[in-house]
């Protein structure tokens, strides 16, 4: 019986690390964007510099009725013509912030990235500051 136990509880704890190991081979693959590079020779910046970006940012009120501050975390996948293709939180504030700094990211318009002077497809980090004035 106590055989049969050992078993079970090791064939449980297998199972599991696949399971951890999948999920997480997964995400990597998908974080990876398969054909966007995560550098270029020239990165991907929003046209007019980040100032116009942060123009387009409205601080939530609930926000900062709430105190909430901080740095949004992001990555964008800017295609050959600098449009933002998808916006994926990496690390968020909340109080409304995660999703008006996304919003504003995948409405400004990217130089795209440059290899050998071609565009390409490019991964972004991106960061967006809240803070309260």
């Amino acid at each position: 019986m106590m055989d049969r136990i050992i078993k079970t509880t090791l064939l449980v704890i297998a199972i599991t690390l696949l399971m951890i190991n999948l999920n997480s081979i997964s995400a990597n693959n998908w974080l990876q964007g398969d054909d966007y590079l995560a550098f270029a020779e020239v990165m991907p910046a929003p046209v007019g510099g980040y100032p116009e970006l942060y123009k387009k940012i409205k601080y939530p009120e609930v926000a900062q009725k709430a105190g909430i501050k901080g740095k949004v975390y992001m990555i964008a996948f800017i295609d050959e013509t600098g449009k933002v293709v998808e916006c994926t939180l990496l690390r968020g504030i909340g109080g409304g912030c995660d999703e008006v700094a996304m919003e504003a990211v995948k409405g400004t318009k990217f130089t795209p990235g440059m290899n050998n002077n071609k565009p390409v497809k490019v991964k972004a980090s991106i960061t967006v500051p809240f803070e309260i004035k």
